[in-house]
C-alpha cells in the first residue's frame, strides 16, 4: 500500500508543483522549493543531534510553541529543526520560536528525499503536533532508527470517519508510532477505533492551556474608543452572520465596534467586497499605520486582515465569538480569549474541542444558535456583571487544564539523551 500511495502522491505532485511554486512571493519560492526537496541551509549545524518537531499551519504551531521552550530549556546542546507545510505557519513560527530553533518547510513526503533528510539529520527524535500524518514521513524515519512521537494529538469525528474506511493503510501508518500523547479521553477513544494499539494511547491534555498568548501592545487599539465585539477565526458565510447581527446591536450600542478576523487571510478581499455591498462603515487594520496618529475609531467594523494579531486583540474584547461554529463543522479555538477571562460565545458546531463542555459546564461559554448571536451580544452588553463572571469562570477553566506541556516532556524525555 506504502508504494500505492507513494506513486499516486508523486503523480499529484507533478500536477501541483507549479501552482503550489507560484502561487508563493518571489522572495520564498526559492527557499520554499529547495526546503521541500530536503536542501537545508549550511546555517543548521550537522555537529549536534536533532529533535525535529512538526506541526502543520498556525493554530499547530502556536499550540507546539510551549513545548518548544521546554525542549529549548531542557536540551540546549541539541539542534531543534521545527517544520510547517503553509507559508502562514512558517511567518508566525519565524516570529514566535525561541531563538536557536531551526524553522523549515517540512519536505514533500516523497520517501528518497525524506532517506536523505534521514541520513544527513540524524534526528533523535521525530514529534508531530495534533494529527499529521504523513505516511512516508513516519515510515521512511522509523526504518532510519527514529522513534516517532505524536503529541497534543487530536482527531475529528469526520477524520475519524476517513481513517476508518482506508484503515487497511492507516493500520501500517499507525504501527510505525511509538506514542500517542492525545488531548483527551474522546480522542483517544477515536484514535482506538481507526486501530491505533491502544497500549501506545496515553491522555496528556492540550498543549493550548499551557500557551500563553503574546502580550502584544497593539498601537492602533488605542485608538478603539466603545465596546468591542471579536468575531475571531470566521469561515465561509459567518462574516454575513455577523454583520447583520452587528447593524441589529447599533440600534442600541451606536459606539459598538465589530472585529472581523477571518481564519483564513486570503478571504479579507471577498469580506471587503461584502461590506461595501452592505453598506457598512469599515477600515482595514492594515490601513491604520502604526506611528501615525489615528482618528477615534468608533461604531466601525475593523477587518483584521493581519498574521497574528488576533490573540493581542482579544484582550481588548467586551465579548468573543467564536469562529466556524456557526457555517462550517467543528469550531475554532476558544482559548485565548478564555485565557484573558473574556466572555465567549459559540455557535452549535464545536466537535473540534470537546473539552468546551467543560467551559459549558462551568458558565464559561455560552452555546447557541445563529439566529441568537445578537440577543447573546445584547444580553452581556447591558450585563457587564454577567459578562464579567462568564469570562471569569472561563479563565478559571483554562487554569484547571494546565500541565499538557510538562506529562508530553515526561514521553521526550524516554526517547532523547539528556542535554547539557
Amino acid at each position: 500500500m506504502h508504494a500505492l500511495y507513494s506513486l499516486l502522491y508523486a503523480i499529484a505532485l507533478i500536477f501541483i508543483l507549479p501552482f503550489e511554486y507560484f502561487k508563493r512571493p518571489r522572495d520564498v519560492r526559492k527557499r520554499w522549493l529547495k526546503e521541500k526537496c530536503g536542501r537545508y541551509p549550511a546555517t543548521i549545524p550537522r555537529s549536534q543531534t536533532v529533535i525535529w518537531v512538526h506541526a502543520v499551519s498556525v493554530g499547530e504551531v502556536m499550540a507546539a510553541l510551549p513545548l518548544l521552550r521546554k525542549m529549548k530549556e531542557a536540551y540546549p546542546s541539541k539542534r531543534i529543526v521545527f517544520s510547517t507545510i503553509t507559508d502562514t505557519g512558517q511567518k508566525v513560527a519565524r516570529d514566535n520560536v525561541p531563538e536557536g530553533i531551526h524553522v523549515v518547510y517540512l519536505p514533500f513526503d516523497v520517501p528518497f528525499i525524506l532517506a536523505s533528510v534521514a541520513r544527513k539529520m540524524k534526528p533523535e527524535l521525530l514529534v508531530i503536533i495534533e494529527t499529521e500524518l504523513w505516511p512516508n514521513l513516519i515510515r521512511v524515519f522509523r526504518d532510519n532508527g527514529v522513534p516517532v512521537v505524536l503529541l497534543n494529538g487530536r482527531i475529528s469525528e469526520q477524520s475519524m470517519r476517513g481513517y476508518r474506511r482506508v484503515s487497511f493503510f492507516m493500520k501500517s501508518v499507525l504501527e510505525a508510532i511509538d506514542v500517542f500523547g492525545m488531548q483527551s479521553e474522546e480522542y483517544a477513544e477515536r484514535l482506538k477505533y481507526i486501530g491505533a494499539d491502544v497500549r501506545k494511547i496515553e491522555v496528556t491534555g492540550s498543549f493550548k492551556f499551557d500557551a500563553e498568548p503574546a502580550h502584544t501592545s497593539l498601537p492602533w487599539l488605542r485608538s478603539v474608543a466603545g465596546p468591542v465585539v471579536v468575531a475571531g477565526s470566521t469561515h465561509e458565510g459567518e462574516e454575513e452572520l455577523m454583520v447583520s447581527a452587528y447593524r441589529d446591536l447599533l440600534r442600541e450600542f451606536p459606539e459598538l465596534n465589530l472585529v472581523i478576523a477571518p481564519r483564513h487571510p486570503d478571504r479579507c478581499g471577498r469580506v471587503q467586497e461584502m461590506l461595501r455591498d452592505r453598506g457598512m462603515r469599515y477600515v482595514k487594520r492594515s490601513a491604520l499605520t502604526e506611528g501615525q496618529k489615528t482618528e477615534c475609531i468608533r461604531g466601525t467594523i475593523i477587518l483584521l486582515d493581519t498574521v497574528g494579531e488576533l490573540p493581542s486583540v482579544y484582550e481588548s474584547a467586551s465579548v468573543a465569538i467564536i469562529g466556524k461554529s456557526f457555517r462550517g463543522y467543528g469550531g475554532q479555538n476558544p482559548l485565548e480569549p478564555a485565557y484573558w477571562g473574556i466572555p465567549v460565545i459559540c455557535g452549535p458546531h464545536m466537535e473540534n474541542f470537546p473539552v468546551i463542555e467543560d467551559f459549558y459546564r462551568a458558565g464559561g461559554a455560552i452555546r447557541i444558535n445563529e439566529e441568537g448571536i445578537a440577543k447573546a451580544v445584547r444580553e452581556l452588553l447591558r450585563s457587564p456583571e454577567r459578562a464579567k463572571e462568564i469570562g471569569a469562570n472561563a479563565r478559571n477553566v483554562y487554569r484547571q487544564h494546565r500541565g499538557a506541556v510538562t506529562r508530553a516532556m515526561r514521553i521526550v524525555e524516554r526517547y532523547v539523551g539528556a542535554g547539557s
